[in-house]
């Protein structure tokens, strides 16, 4: 018994049936080359990569080489798919151009929506080229500081000194300040007593600079002998001299606070004051060199 459907394809004629034929061909043939491409470009990507990171300087960079890598592949899978998914809908007689409408119509949606999320993307990209940060540094950004424990085309994920992790969108980032990149310094600001002979002073941490460069622990972390800039200012109970020394990345915390426990014995063995804050109370005087006195008056209750 014949049915509508035995009787539209029996209505088929054999050079329809080629067509069809050819097209799923070809259908077919596009898949395949398009899995061809993705397949030889991530090899190429990862073939690139790999000779890359061997010529490497530092981990730091190798690890950004890497998430370039999977980023390009990512790309590289979208752009195909999208391709050959039009020339598919082509073959199956399918019109792109309303395809291609109605998705540019969703796209500026979508667009709209998700703003900050493509924002987010397009800093991510821009701070890995630039090589901005990397994993294992110290920065600050976003007024948030802390050793980057993963950079992501999304987010940075800091981890601050107290141990608190903060997700950082990297379209909230507009300045990178690194803390550990090629090499730092480790400043001290050292106050002594106005009473004080500051060329004594100076002289003795500069000793101390001496001695740090010749420690086994912290020698290997200095590159350059300690740089003295002088008295910096007059503060209200003390003479600051600052000084600085050139280490290697990462270190300046250690080095500053081995110093100025160093410093700190070397001060009390040569008797040189580290003021606290304090105040003194002046008369005045005039240039006859009479000053009028101080009345003291007791407390009501105790001895006059």
């Amino acid at each position: 018994m014949d049915t509508p459907f035995l009787d539209a394809i029996s209505s088929i004629s054999t050079r329809e049936w080629v067509g069809y034929g050819q097209s799923a061909v070809r259908v077919v043939l596009i898949a395949i080359a398009a899995w061809l491409v993705v397949a030889i470009g991530n090899r190429a990507i990862r073939t690139m990569r790999t000779r890359l990171q061997q010529r490497a300087p530092s981990e730091d960079r190798a690890k950004r080489l890497e998430t370039l890598g999977r980023v390009f592949r990512y790309v590289l899978g979208v752009v195909v798919s999208v391709v050959a998914g039009m020339l598919i809908l082509n073959e199956l007689g399918i019109s792109v151009a309303p395809v291609l409408a109605t998705a540019g119509v969703a796209g500026i949606a979508v667009g709209f929506g998700a703003q900050s999320l493509i924002k987010d993307y397009f800093n991510g990209f821009f701070l890995l080229v630039d090589d901005q940060l990397g994993k294992g540094d110290i920065v600050i950004v976003a007024g948030i500081g802390g050793l980057v424990e993963d950079l992501t085309l999304r987010y940075v994920r800091l981890r601050d000194y107290d141990g608190n992790v903060h997700f950082v969108p990297n379209g909230q980032i507009s300045t990178v300040s690194n803390l550990t990149r090629n090499f730092a310094f480790a400043v001290m600001d050292i106050g002594i007593a106005y009473r004080e002979n500051v060329e004594e002073a100076i002289d003795v941490i500069r000793e101390v600079g001496r001695e740090m460069r010749a420690d086994e622990s912290f020698g290997p972390r200095i590159l350059e002998d300690l740089e003295i800039a002088g008295v910096d200012k007059w503060a209200d109970s003390a003479v600051v001299i600052r000084c600085r020394f050139k280490v290697k990345p990462i270190e300046q915390w250690g080095v500053r606070r081995g110093f100025l426990q160093r410093l700190k014995a070397a001060f009390d063995a040569r008797d040189i004051e580290i003021p606290y804050p304090h105040l003194t109370v002046y008369a005045g005087e005039p240039k006859q060199g009479t000053a009028p006195a101080f009345i003291l008056r007791g407390l009501p209750g105790s001895a006059q």
